[in-house]
């Protein structure tokens, strides 16, 4: 039993002995790993480390050069500007020296003059006496005389040069404005194009004229009473003739005959409906036109009432020249003179776009368009120049700028032209107006349409308002009143409508 007791302590010791030497190996290798492991990223922080010295010193070295490059600028920038310094210095002693020159010179001519003055001064003194003796005068009788003689020569020849120098000033000024309208026309060459009283709309075949006539004329009635204008068919093959001295209303008209012919649905009812779209669509129109108008010359901002007047301006004509195509005209002419003359270019190009911009409300409005122009201008905050220009055009002003006058003259030049202007077409625009202003005059009238060249006038009244025997005696009071202001070749036809409509909605 003793013997197995100790042979049991002998294993265990042994078995003791072995792991103690296994565990010591184990940790042994261990420790060598680890600090192969620590050498290793020594060695690669002292490799990174040299890099980065390495980068350092390279950075260093460039900003020295950096700085050395610097440094030689500034060298030569300061050697630069001794040199201008010693040029500046060299100019100012030449100018020293020219003023000291001219002082001299200035010194020994007012010396000159003390001498002259004083020889002049014993001569009349002499004269003074001579005179006293032979022509027994006092000292100053001859001396009063004398200056007199001496005045009335010099006042002469001061004459006579001022007329010679007046004379070059208003050859100067003549070559000098005869240049300045050259250039003007040689460097604008603008086209033009008369306006007609009629508008041609294309028919796809003859049997629409039928079809716009309607059954017993009411489709062609309506189109006349309700678009203001002539609409004339006669055997000419594809086409009818839309007239009317008004561009607005011939333009309204024309577009709304052109989408019922393409529509093909043409009774009074769609009519109306397509004449209140067409009028919408032309108000946004006018004011696109006159928005590209403005971005087109780099003039906004402008206020948006007159940016749509001047697209309106479109539809309006003077003596049978479009007016936007003459306010475009004079103000491109007016920019190009502003500028010869030293003038603000943006200013006169301005003032030449607004100076007829009255004239898009004469024809709803009535009265002068300088008056209605200057008036739009001055509310919506234009420069006072352009309000000049409206009234100094038409000679209601002096123009108080070189603007100012730019505008003038262009417009003069762009109505000038020759075929510019047809005085004929005007006279009977303004007498074909003043019969719509009579009607529109009346009380209860809500619209009047001067058609058929003028020789008859449709007037729509209130039926509200009106009875028919009251209708009867306002046409005759119309005509009685066009037959005293309105001078006319033949007879104008005054048509008074009263028109009643019942509308109501099945629900």
């Amino acid at each position: 039993m003793l013997e197995i007791i100790v042979s049991g302590v002998a294993g265990v010791t042994t078995g003791a002995g072995i792991a103690y030497f296994w565990t010591k190996n184990v940790a042994k290798n261990s420790f060598a790993h680890i600090e192969l492991e620590v050498k290793a990223k020594a060695k690669a922080i002292e490799n990174e480390a040299e890099l980065l010295l390495k980068a350092a010193h390279v950075k260093i070295k460039e900003n020295e050069i950096e700085q050395e490059h610097d440094f030689q600028k500034r060298v030569a920038k300061v050697d630069e500007r001794n040199r201008d310094l010693i040029l500046q210095t060299k100019a100012l002693t030449a100018q020293e020296e020219n003023l000291v020159h001219s002082q001299e010179l200035v010194f020994q001519k007012e010396a000159h003059l003390e001498t002259l003055e004083r020889k002049k001064q014993k001569e009349i003194t002499a004269a003074v006496d001579k005179m006293q003796n032979v022509a027994s005068l006092t000292k100053e009788e001859a001396k009063v005389y004398i200056l007199k003689k001496v005045e009335e020569q010099s006042r002469a020849e001061v004459a006579g040069i001022v007329r010679k120098y007046e004379q070059e000033a208003k050859d100067e000024g003549k070559r000098k404005a005869n240049y300045i309208l050259a250039q003007a026309t040689t460097r604008y060459a603008g086209e033009f194009a008369g306006e007609r009283l009629i508008n041609l709309v294309n028919l796809p075949s003859d049997e629409h004229k039928g079809r716009i006539i309607g059954k017993e004329g009411r489709n062609i009635k309506t189109l006349e009473m309700l678009l203001g204008v002539d609409i004339v068919i006669d055997e000419t093959p594809g086409v009818i003739l839309v007239s009317s001295f008004n561009l607005y209303r011939r333009a309204i008209a024309t577009r709304v005959i052109e989408i019922l012919v393409e529509d093909g649905r043409i009774h009074p009812g769609r009519i109306e409906e397509v004449h209140e779209k067409v009028q919408a669509d032309f108000e946004e129109k006018t004011y696109e036109e006159g928005e590209n108008i403005l971005i087109d010359l780099g003039l906004f901002p402008m206020h948006e009432e007159l940016v749509r007047l001047l697209g309106r301006m479109k539809y309006r004509a003077s003596y049978g020249q479009n007016a936007l195509a003459h306010t475009l005209e004079v103000a491109k002419l007016a920019r190009v003179m502003a500028a010869e003359m030293g003038g603000d270019e943006k200013l006169a190009l301005r003032a030449g776009l607004l100076h007829d911009i009255g004239k898009a409300l004469t024809q709803d409005l009535g009265g002068s368009h300088v008056d209605i122009g200057a008036d739009l201008c001055r509310r919506h905050g234009e420069h006072p120049t352009v309000i000049n220009a409206i009234y100094a055009h038409h000679g209601l002003e002096e123009p108080d700028s070189v603007e100012s006058a730019a505008v003038c003259a262009a417009d003069k030049l762009s109505a000038a032209r020759p075929g510019a202007r047809r005085e004929v077409l005007e006279s009977f625009t303004k007498r074909v107006k003043e019969v719509e202003d009579i009607a529109l005059s009346k009380d209860d009238v809500t619209q009047a349409y001067a058609i058929n060249a003028g020789r008859e006038i449709r007037v729509f009244v209130n039926a509200q308002k009106m009875s028919d025997n009251e209708s009867v005696l306002l046409s005759k009071e119309i005509a009685k009143e066009i037959q005293e202001k309105v001078q006319y070749p033949g007879e104008i036809k005054v048509n008074v409508i009263r028109e009643t409509r019942a509308t109501s909605y099945a629900k």
